[in-house]
């Protein structure tokens, strides 16, 4: 079996849509990052976006487990022009309430769309699956890409994906059985 542990980067605490924006993560809390570090498996692989704040994550609580190559899939959604910009000071209102309430195929100017950020993350994790069977992997990535899974393993609607909370440094669990990805644990803070 399989299992997938999703963690989000540490905090930005930037204020307006991230996505694609290569900012630092904060991550001062150092008995929170071995807390961490101590919850997940000692013998996964770990895994990130190609991103600072993900990448400087996985390399803060990776310890002694193998480090695989940064992966560009794993990324956060491309908010386009819409990128570090707060919500109220998009001009099209009715595109992003639309990206937002009914997540599908609506994509911000310039960006990506739902669709193809799940399609995205999931060519990844098909990719680290097919490489790696039976093995553990902690895969440090963003918000929207780990609900993207949350969404692929429960078969729930993106809209119902969106209402799972997925805070910095936190666990999400995925289980491979029967043939499909089961959900653990979500937004577990060890």
């Amino acid at each position: 079996m399989s299992r997938l542990f999703w963690v989000r980067h540490g905090p930005t605490h930037a204020t307006g849509m991230v996505g694609w924006s290569d900012l630092p993560a904060d991550l001062s809390d150092t008995a929170r990052i071995a807390r961490l570090a101590a919850h997940l498996p000692g013998g996964a692989l770990v895994i990130s976006s190609d991103l600072a704040r993900a990448r400087a994550t996985a390399d803060a609580i990776a310890g002694p487990r193998p480090r695989l190559p940064d992966d560009p899939d794993l990324r956060e959604i491309h908010f386009g022009t819409w990128e570090m910009q707060a919500f109220d000071t998009i001009a099209d209102q009715d595109r992003l309430r639309a990206f937002w309430d009914a997540p599908g195929d609506v994509r911000p100017p310039g960006g990506e769309s739902w669709h193809e950020i799940s399609a995205r993350a999931g060519r990844a994790v098909a990719r680290l699956r097919a490489a790696h069977a039976g093995r553990d992997i902690v895969v440090v990535a963003h918000m929207g890409t780990i609900l993207t899974q949350v969404q692929a393993a429960t078969g729930i609607a993106a809209f119902e994906a969106f209402g799972h909370r997925i805070d910095p440094l936190s666990v999400t669990d995925l289980h491979w059985r029967d043939g499909g990805w089961r959900l653990g644990s979500v937004n577990h803070r060890p």
